[in-house]
């Protein structure tokens, strides 16, 4: 498997609301980011990370695809 696209070198900021469903971007191709378009099914490398938010809040979701918190932004931007 060939390494995601760096699809920005900053998280993006977003509002999670409880119990709605989210499909955060792997491959990096998507125009949506950071949530998935469907642009890695042609490839069939990857597949969205799919969640459920447990609770209303803020965070900052990674668009560069680094991250070792899958979705989240753990910094991994910063040593690119």
């Amino acid at each position: 498997m060939k390494s995601p696209k760096i699809a920005g070198t900053s998280p993006i900021k977003v509002e999670l609301e409880k119990g709605k469903r989210y499909a955060w971007c792997t491959c990096g191709e998507s125009t949506n980011q950071p949530f998935c378009d469907g642009k890695h099914k042609p490839a069939g490398e990857y597949s969205p990370l799919v969640f459920v938010a447990e609770e209303s809040k803020t965070v900052h979701l990674c668009t560069c695809k680094q991250t070792k918190n899958p979705g989240f932004c753990d910094g991994a931007h910063k040593s690119l």
